[in-house]
């Protein structure tokens, strides 16, 4: 909402799951000159502490929520203004958006971007899809992730293009039962997923274990792969934190788990505790542990990858673009030195999952 110049700063929707955040800490004064990206607040929601960044430009006017406030998404948390608008506009505008909101009942937002399955490769997998334009996205997630790891990436690409997000089988809502989990095979379910959606060809972004995925699919079926944008892939060189792998397939208990999970940031706060409850829920599903250890043995000896795809991408000849966070403690940006083919992008001081800390770098380099 915004009216003469104001502009309502509300509780973002990061990911179809979130109904409602919590406000941990403003990270801007009032009177402070905002920018597009400029940090506003920490907000926690169900899946992960993350910081919401300005969206407009302009002076925060106004704090109206406060640390510790529960709210659902489209709630007021502040307001920006110019310098010159006088309080009692600020007041008054205050007064009506409170007003006229309607918090959004938990259905409301399904359809075009709820969740749906579909039979794809011998699986059924649980997808999202978001926006209606002509241009095609396919999101693929890493290991032990879900489609959730696009909670701040598939909206914002969703205003460009039409993007899906799927879980890979063996993960999320997707079947358990994993029949080859070799990077081969998943690439296979990637194109299965984009003949049972109707997709003659799409932009490929995939995260670790998917960002290989997403280049053995560009290399196996080049015809079906416009561009690729792989954050810190697997596939491009041997290391990886093997410790890692084994620890997450076998994790069992909330202390290891957590501990597990900060790895992969380079912030420990953005680990709460109904991520990894949330993990730990997944964990225990029937078949779970069996299909992780499948799918880790397809890439990953124990103790260093064996899949390299660096010559398959130097040869492609399609649009690529390589993200990683110079602090990743799973798979080291070094990989990315020397890399033929690629546009390479190395985010200082962000961990594992990039394209959550930075999330609004990450978004401006996939073109969102």
């Amino acid at each position: 909402m915004s009216k003469d110049g104001i502009i309502a700063i509300t509780m973002p929707k990061w990911g179809l799951s979130m109904q409602e955040g919590k406000v941990m800490e403003w990270l801007a004064e009032e009177g402070t000159e905002l920018k597009p990206g400029d940090p506003v607040m920490d907000i926690e929601t169900e899946k992960i502490a993350n910081t919401f960044e300005a969206l407009d430009a302009g002076v925060l006017r106004r704090k109206v929520a406060q640390p510790d406030d529960i709210l659902p998404i489209g709630a007021l948390l502040g307001v920006i203004a110019p310098a010159d608008v006088d309080d009692a506009a600020i007041d008054a505008f205050i007064t009506e958006f409170q007003a006229s909101y309607v918090p959004p009942e938990p259905d409301e937002e399904e359809g075009d971007g709820g969740w749906a399955f579909v039979e794809a490769g011998g699986y059924r997998l649980r997808y999202a899809k978001m926006g209606d334009g002509t241009r095609h996205v396919v999101l693929v997630h890493g290991f032990g992730g879900d489609a959730d790891r696009w909670a701040f990436t598939q909206e914002p690409l969703a205003a460009h293009a039409t993007v899906w997000a799927f879980d890979l089988p063996g993960h999320g809502q997707s079947s358990k039962a994993v029949r080859d989990g070799s990077v081969a095979a998943l690439a296979e379910v990637v194109v299965a997923f984009m003949d049972a959606v109707g997709i003659d060809s799409a932009e490929l972004v995939g995260h670790s274990l998917g960002g290989a995925i997403a280049l053995q699919t560009a290399i196996a079926h080049p015809d079906r792969v416009d561009a690729l944008a792989l954050i810190a892939p697997a596939g491009l060189g041997p290391d990886i934190n093997g410790d890692y792998l084994s620890g997450f397939v076998a994790c069992d208990s909330r202390k290891e788990m957590k501990k597990l999970l900060q790895e992969l940031v380079a912030d420990p706060e953005l680990v709460n505790r109904a991520l990894v409850a949330d993990m730990l829920q997944f964990k225990r599903i029937d078949g779970v542990p069996e299909a992780l250890a499948t799918i880790a043995a397809g890439f990953h000896d124990g103790t260093r990858q064996t899949l390299d795809l660096r010559g398959g991408l130097a040869a492609l000849g399609k649009p690529v673009k390589v993200i990683w966070g110079s602090a990743d403690r799973i798979i080291p940006a070094s990989h990315a030195d020397g890399l033929a083919g690629a546009d390479v992008t190395v985010l200082d001081g962000y961990g594992h999952l990039v394209q959550l800390e930075a999330v609004a770098e990450v978004n401006a380099i996939l073109g969102a």
